[in-house]
């Protein structure tokens, strides 16, 4: 709380960021590997699911015989026979092939549906009490590396002052005006003014309305884009509004091609929904490859680039190209500032885009909460100032905030430093600990594709054809929960996802678990393999049944 009459009065204060001082000594060492190459596109085992299905259309069915499968094949550890039973009576009905799985609508209502199934009916619900240590959360432990205090004590200002009435649709001038010169510092030129940008309820929400506002009335006869891995929320959007098309994109090197997105734009393609550093892989998309997409699309194609895991990784000089009139940009204190239950964040647009965008946001939602408007504008300056070197703030900065605000300079240059040592000790811990689990997963039969951006890690079980699979036995054998890459259009093989953004006494729990359940399958996969009654109980995959 503050304790005298204007911003930052108070003692602004963050959470304690600690990390063992062994783990902190060896950030920085674990690099992208060549050898490890992730590819969503999809596999013959998820075809099989499409040519049983009675009407391959319904994503409905499509769900339930994919979980009748993985409970088939769990065998005396099956939690919902019916489904095993399901799948056992079904039978081949037709051909089905990789490309009438991408441009099926119901491919991502399935996999909306088991993004859903997965947190309300299995980790939240029936199996919740196995789940001893969750990895899949992918957000950061907001408890243990929370909202910086200055931030904190920014909305206890504005509760103060009782600054919560209507407001603009776009969000308050100032915090608009805050966040241009933000990302036109992040650009490297003076790309946006106040004019480009409206403030949001998080990124979710943004690209929700930017695909109703985009593709509703829409003419066109060329399917949407949505880049492959992606979220299911955000997919489900562009969906339900417009004939989707998804394309795999493979990551390798820390990287991401955009080749496959590239090659598929038509002069009539309405929109195309990209992730700049993937989730869950943390590769990045080349800058000279996002010029080349925005380059050959038609300027009627909208780009929306959702830039939310594009953090704790290398500096990189971003492309002019993403201030083009045709390119939308979603931002989202989600993962960066540790505050997914906020909804705030804010869009990047061509001026005329975002003055018709006003016209939806007030007839749709009116606005976003305006007690979060002292927090945006303040991030924004002080990210603005930590990315040009600003060492202390002194009276030109003082000079940025209104009268009303009753900033000193005194109180500035402490709330500044408090904030600026918060945001890079964060930083710094939060990789040392991703690059510790990246190390703790050197394990027997597990590849794992070191993190580039992002706090989320991809990883492959050799065993396992099936990440949905894979996830149900981790959790009955370890009570580690890991996150299925098929809830991220990961539509084949064995890829899980993990949050490293976690406490150390969490992350070493289930780094301890993995190891020794891995040991414990390489040496039983040894041991049947040289043991000639073994009888073949092994399935192909190299998993055992009871």
């Amino acid at each position: 709380m503050t304790t005298g009459s204007g911003l930052f009065s108070g003692m602004a204060t963050g959470a304690p960021l600690a990390v063992p001082e062994e783990i902190a000594r060896g950030a920085g060492t674990v690099l992208p590997s060549a050898e490890v190459v992730m590819d969503p596109s999809p596999d013959d085992r998820m075809a099989e699911i499409f040519r049983r299905a009675a009407d391959p259309a319904d994503p409905m069915e499509l769900r339930d015989l994919y979980l009748g499968r993985m409970e088939a094949e769990l065998g005396r550890h099956s939690t919902r026979p019916e489904l095993a039973s399901r799948w056992r009576e079904s039978t081949v009905r037709r051909p089905f092939g990789s490309e009438e799985i991408l441009s099926s609508r119901a491919t991502v209502r399935f996999v909306k549906e088991m993004f859903n199934y997965y947190f309300r009916d299995d980790l939240y619900g029936d199996l919740r009490p196995t789940a001893d240590v969750i990895l899949s959360g992918g957000a950061v432990d907001e408890e243990a590396w929370g909202l910086p205090g200055v931030l904190k004590e920014c909305v206890s200002y504005a509760l103060t002052r009782d600054w919560y009435g209507y407001s603009d649709s776009r969000g308050r001038e100032a915090s608009r005006e805050a966040v241009a010169r933000y990302e036109s510092a992040r650009m490297g030129f003076s790309a946006y003014g106040a004019e480009n940008i409206a403030l949001t309820m998080g990124a979710t929400f943004a690209i929700s309305s930017l695909a109703d506002f985009l593709l509703l009335g829409g003419t066109g006869t060329a399917p949407a884009l949505c880049a492959l891995p992606n979220y299911p929320p955000l997919v489900e959007s562009v969906a339900r509004r417009a004939d989707t098309k998804l394309v795999p994109l493979p990551a390798r090197d820390g990287t991401t091609s955009l080749r496959p997105l590239i090659d598929q734009l038509r002069p009539d393609t309405p929109l195309v929904l990209l992730q700049t550093a993937a989730n869950p892989t943390g590769a990045l998309v080349p800058e000279e490859e996002l010029d080349e997409l925005i380059q050959a699309a038609s300027p009627n194609t909208a780009i929306v680039l959702d830039e939310c895991h594009e953090w704790l990784g290398r500096p990189v000089s971003l492309s002019k190209l993403r201030a083009a009139p045709n390119v939308i940009r979603v931002s989202s204190l989600s993962k960066n500032w540790s505050a997914p239950g906020l909804k705030v964040g804010w869009i990047i647009a061509d001026r005329a885009f975002v003055d018709e965008y006003y016209e939806y946001a007030s007839t749709t939602f009116g606005g976003p909460p305006s007690f979060f408007y002292t927090l945006v504008e303040v991030l924004a300056r002080m990210e603005r100032w930590i990315v040009t070197g600003v060492e202390e703030p002194g009276t030109e900065q003082c000079g940025e905030f209104e009268p009303g605000y009753g900033v000193q300079p005194r109180a500035l240059a402490a709330a500044y430093r408090a904030y600026r040592s918060d945001r890079l000790a964060r930083q710094e811990s939060l990789m040392a600990l991703r690059d510790a689990v990246t190390g703790g997963l050197d394990l027997p039969g597990v590849s794992v594709m070191p993190a580039a951006y992002s706090i989320n890690l991809a990883l492959n079980f050799d065993d396992y054809a099936d990440s949905y699979l894979c996830f149900r036995d981790l959790l009955r054998e370890t009570g580690v929960s890991v996150f299925p890459g098929l809830l991220t259009f990961g539509l084949s093989g064995g890829t899980v996802r993990i949050t490293s953004a976690r406490r150390w006494e969490e992350l070493s729990v289930a780094l301890d678990r993995l190891a020794t359940r891995q040991n414990r399958v390489r040496s039983t996969t040894r041991s049947t393999a040289s043991d000639p009654q073994s009888n073949g109980l092994r399935h192909s995959r190299g998993r055992t049944h009871g």
